[in-house]
């Protein structure tokens, strides 16, 4: 319950800002990432997107959904800066799943585009 209000809290300081004609620009330094080869028995396998907030007010992400209950995602709670960063790791779990994949995690922000998709892909190579 805290982290709602938290977020609900940190989302409506963001409305106000913006009432004065700011906003929020996500940029990402990549929005795709092949991990190539992965082994299966290996276990999971994570990278991490940087991010930068171009705009002239606070940035807020708001929340993330993945494709697939194989991919999770953790980002920044906190809202960034203008010209501050942060970023977003995606988790990608191998078990199961040999052969190619492409997974994607949509992110939700306060930002002038307010939904972006990022992708991760690669090949999982099975257990012997």
């Amino acid at each position: 319950m805290k982290k709602y209000l938290s977020l609900l809290i940190a989302i409506l300081f963001t409305l106000s800002l913006n009432a004065g004609g700011g906003k929020a620009k996500i940029v990402f330094d990549s929005t795709r990432y092949d991990f190539g080869y992965i082994q299966e028995d290996k276990g999971k396998v994570t990278h991490s997107f940087k991010f930068t907030n171009d705009g002239d007010a606070p940035l807020i992400i708001i929340y993330t959904r993945s494709t697939c209950g194989c991919t999770a995602s953790h980002f920044t709670k906190e809202p960034v800066a203008p010209a501050g960063t942060g970023s977003i790791d995606v988790t990608f779990d191998p078990e199961g799943r040999p052969g190619t994949f492409r997974k994607e995690v949509k992110v939700y922000t306060n930002a002038r585009k307010a939904s972006i998709k990022l992708i991760i892909e690669g090949i999982v190579v099975p257990k012997k």
